[in-house]
């Protein structure tokens, strides 16, 4: 496997997160995709019509953060929950902390940054759009197996 991309989806409010994603990782420009793009389903309203059917954020290396908002009218719903994270692995601490704050900030934090086996600083968070992350900087800690 060459990469794996997160694809997280939301109940309407894709492109306001991925907006606030973009700023805060200082990424690219977003690749939106609406339903309209695609021939919007028959009896779909004009609000779901305008919704995300995919997005695209990259964040560098080749990597990319995806997301599509769930219609309702397409019998679709969505849950968050701690059943998901996506990790990120900053280049440095003070990345590391930048991140954190500002994904924590609005959002509930469930373990504070902080130096761990694994990670010179390592904790995770739910940003206020819903999304667990891990932010995981490694730095010259080497964890070995027992």
């Amino acid at each position: 496997m060459r990469s794996a991309q997160p694809y997280l989806n939301f109940p309407g409010n894709a492109e306001e997160a991925f907006g606030f994603y973009r700023d805060l990782f200082g990424a690219g420009e977003l690749t939106i995709l609406r339903f309209r793009d695609l021939g919007a389903p028959d009896g779909m309203p004009e609000e779901e019509a305008n919704m995300v059917a995919n997005l695209a954020l990259p964040l560098g290396d080749g990597s990319m953060l995806m997301a599509s908002d769930v219609p309702p009218s397409l019998g679709g719903s969505v849950t968050f929950g701690d059943h998901a994270y996506v990790m990120l692995t900053p280049d440095d601490r003070e990345e590391a902390e930048r991140v954190f704050a500002g994904l924590a900030a609005g959002g509930t934090v469930g373990m504070e940054l902080q130096t761990t086996a694994w990670a010179e600083a390592y904790g995770t968070c739910t940003d206020r759009f819903g999304v667990p992350w891990m932010i995981n900087y490694e730095g010259n800690v080497r964890f070995e197996m027992p």
